[in-house]
């Protein structure tokens, strides 16, 4: 193997230059040391992501040493009694009636035929002594049906006699369609529509079961249906939606990719971004989506044009435009940072370090037990008024955040910032303002967790369809996931929601908002069905006669 390693003669060169060489060694060295150590970060990160459990729930006594006081104070932990042998286990008693009691029945009895109602030992009549009940789950597949729409066409025949003019014609009356020449009704539209946006069931699935059923519909028509609904009829539910959420006084915000191949002047390979913007606890539940082609701090800023109050964020910088002064005057909105994404931190620092850093380890368990202790806290203010909340904040969270970020400070030079753990401390740093600010308000939350959770069933949808093919698409697609989202929210079954939203919206006066508003997903005059996860609900009952 040939020798690469340069030579170098020392007689030849003065001490300073010696010196000066040991010290670009040195300096070299360390480099590839943190080089190393980052690598090795990243290798034990991947893998703990791809084999170790994704829950970020840590044991609590396994960072109490920190916290020896607090922890006394929330409550004594009591020792685990010891068993001495495995109990067998027991059935729930009422478990299938529980389970069963909403659900449409059919009975089916088994008796005896007149001729086998005599007793095989005396021949004298039988009587009946008890019956024996046996419940089964009996599955009704989804079946296709034409409805033909007869509309009869009525006229005078005195008037066509008589040879009057403008004979009347008169039409009876029928409801409008909800595609006009499309062969869509409300509860097709409806049942595609929950099976792709609730339930995470691609349309070229559903191209697939329908041909099963002897149905040829394409998934370009399926597509074509989804689009034309959300634009002719869901869009004016979802302006309504929009309005209302902007008079709220505390909203989330969150964003995520979105592959979309047809842009205009765009490869496919472009990213595009999906919002979320929510409501907070204490107002009308309402998720909204938005599709746009990027991700910078102008999309929000413009859907939020109108807003005024608390955003809960995450750490991306773009969302601090909305809270630059505008035309000289105060921003009308104050970010609000999330500690989960700061606790997630060093939740992904101690994946990432080796069993031998033991003072990293120290480190990183600290900051998760200064996290720790303040989502505890939150658990203890969550039944309380905003007011409440508030006072109660500010006299026990306030002093851990102001011990928080004393020690974060202390550590910002100890740390490698290109580590896992400096990420960490960074973030904290970075985000302190923000971070700060769910102490202003009692109604405001630790965490961005809320919109994370909305955005969920997004997320699940895009693994399973992977990407939109049109802006229009995409569009559509964010009017759907809001509509359903929201009904979802407000204790509502989508389908029979979506259904009932088809029948009124093609008859429905456009220009009149009080119409619509009775519509909206937390209007109180919708039809109980829509709440009901029982879509119908029937008894009968049959007599099989079988031989003894």
């Amino acid at each position: 193997m040939k020798n690469d390693v340069k030579q170098v003669d020392f007689s030849t060169m003065s001490r300073e230059e010696i010196e000066d060489y040991a010290m670009r060694l040195s300096l070299e060295k360390e480099s590839l040391e943190a080089e190393l150590s980052w690598y090795r970060e990243q290798f034990r990160l991947s893998r703990a992501n791809r084999f170790g459990k994704s829950s970020e729930q840590i044991q609590r006594d396994q960072l109490s040493f920190f916290n020896e006081a607090e922890t006394e104070s929330y409550g004594k932990i009591l020792p685990e009694p010891t068993i001495d042998k495995a109990l067998p286990r027991k059935k729930k008693k009422g478990h299938k009636e529980k389970l069963t009691k909403d659900l449409p029945k059919e009975t089916i009895e088994y008796r005896l035929t007149p001729e086998e109602m005599e007793c095989p030992q005396c021949g004298m009549p039988l009587h009946e002594m008890k019956k024996e009940v046996r419940k089964e789950l009996t599955l009704i597949p989804a079946q296709v049906m034409v409805t033909e729409h007869v509309q009869y066409v009525y006229a005078c025949r005195n008037c066509q006699n008589n040879g009057i003019d403008k004979t009347p014609i008169i039409y009876a009356h029928i409801p409008k369609p909800v595609l006009e020449n499309s062969l869509a009704s409300p509860s097709m539209l409806a049942y595609v529509m929950s099976r792709k946006y609730s339930d995470a069931m691609p349309l070229y699935r559903q191209e697939q079961q329908f041909k099963k059923s002897g149905l040829e519909l394409s998934r370009q028509t399926l597509a074509n249906w989804m689009v034309k609904a959300s634009e002719k009829h869901l869009s004016l539910l979802y302006d309504l939606m929009r309005k209302e959420l902007l008079k709220s006084q505390v909203l989330h915000a969150d964003e995520t990719v979105l592959e979309v191949l047809r842009e205009p002047g765009r490869e496919a390979s472009a990213q595009s971004y999906m919002w979320i913007y929510r409501t907070s606890r204490g107002s009308i539940p309402i998720v909204l989506y938005e599709y746009t082609q990027g991700r910078s701090g102008d999309y929000p800023k413009r859907f939020l044009k109108e807003f005024q109050g608390y955003l809960h964020t995450d750490g991306y910088a773009g969302y601090h435009k909305l809270t630059e002064e505008r035309d000289g005057k105060a921003a009308k909105v104050v970010q609000v940072g999330c500690f989960a994404h700061a606790r997630r931190k060093y939740m992904e620092a101690k994946k990432a370090i080796s069993e031998k850093e033991t003072l990293t380890a120290t480190n990183i368990n600290k900051g998760l037990e200064y996290c720790n202790r303040l989502f505890l806290l939150e658990t203890r203010f969550e039944d309380m008024t905003p007011e409440e909340r508030f006072r109660y904040r500010n006299n026990e969270a306030a002093p851990v955040i102001e011990e928080y970020f004393a020690w974060v400070k202390s550590m910002e030079a100890k740390v490698l910032p290109k580590s896992k753990l400096g990420e960490a401390i960074h973030y904290s740093l970075k985000q302190e303002k923000y971070l700060r600010n769910y102490l202003l308000d009692g109604r405001l939350e630790i965490s961005n967790n809320r919109a994370e959770r909305s955005i969920k069933p997004f997320v699940i949808g895009r693994k399973n369809w992977l990407f939109c093919n049109t802006p229009k698409g995409a569009t559509a697609s964010a009017v759907i996931y809001s509509v359903i989202e929201t009904a979802k929210e407000n204790g509502l079954n989508p389908f029979p929601y979506l259904e009932f939203l088809f029948h009124q919206l093609p008859n429905v006066d456009r220009e009149d908002s009080t119409a619509l508003e009775q519509l909206l997903p937390w209007s109180e005059s919708l039809p109980e069905e829509c709440r009901s996860q029982i879509t119908a609900s029937a008894s009968t009952s049959r007599c099989e006669n079988l031989p003894a």
